[in-house]
């Protein structure tokens, strides 16, 4: 039983159409871009709202 699920998803992973070294790059490129941009705007708000806290308890 075991060799056969083993058997079955090598045969799969041959199956699999494999990225190239020039689009996986490009992909990793992309998801660092974009958790950057997005890292950059959730520090933002957070200072925001940090802000608008120290705010309202200092008034």
């Amino acid at each position: 039983m075991l060799k056969k699920f083993i058997r079955e998803r090598v045969s799969e992973l041959h199956n699999v159409t494999w990225p190239t070294r020039r689009q996986a790059v490009h992909s990793m490129i992309i998801v660092l871009v974009i958790m950057l941009l997005v890292g950059l705007f959730l520090g933002v708000l957070d200072y925001i709202f940090n802000q608008g806290v120290l705010f309202l308890l200092n008034t």
